[in-house]
């Protein structure tokens, strides 16, 4: 193996390849096992809902900001509730505004068909 390229004269090594890529392997294995891993965690809203049940969900939704996992946001429509979108858009940015304390949007809202969706995340 190479070891110096650009020494004059160039430097080699002879070793077991068997061996240094067995290493290579454990080093990858440990940097793996040191990532944080962040996962998404999904909240559904109807239109429809109650202040009661939105402050529960945004306990909810801190608690898994606080664990530093993402938290999407899914307001559904159903039936003619799709022609009020405005409605959706307004407790979204509602919904946004009372986790900007401990999370920042990750992904703005945007309607998916029947669904309008945002991602929040964790603040560093």
């Amino acid at each position: 193996m190479e070891v110096a390229p650009n020494a004059k004269p160039p430097v080699c090594k002879i070793m077991d390849f068997g061996k240094y890529k067995y290493k290579q392997q454990q080093k990858e294995k440990k940097q793996k096992q040191n990532q944080q891993k962040v996962k998404v965690k999904e909240l559904r809203f109807s239109t429809r809902i109650e202040e009661h049940d939105i402050k529960t969900k945004i306990r909810k939704a801190k608690r898994f900001l606080n664990d530093n996992n993402k938290v999407k946001l899914s307001l559904m429509f159903k039936g003619r509730e799709n022609i009020h979108t405005n409605i959706g858009f307004e407790l979204i940015q509602d919904l946004i505004s009372r986790l900007e304390d401990i999370g920042e949007v990750d992904k703005p809202p945007k309607k998916m068909g029947s669904l309008i969706q945002t991602t929040v995340a964790p603040k560093k």
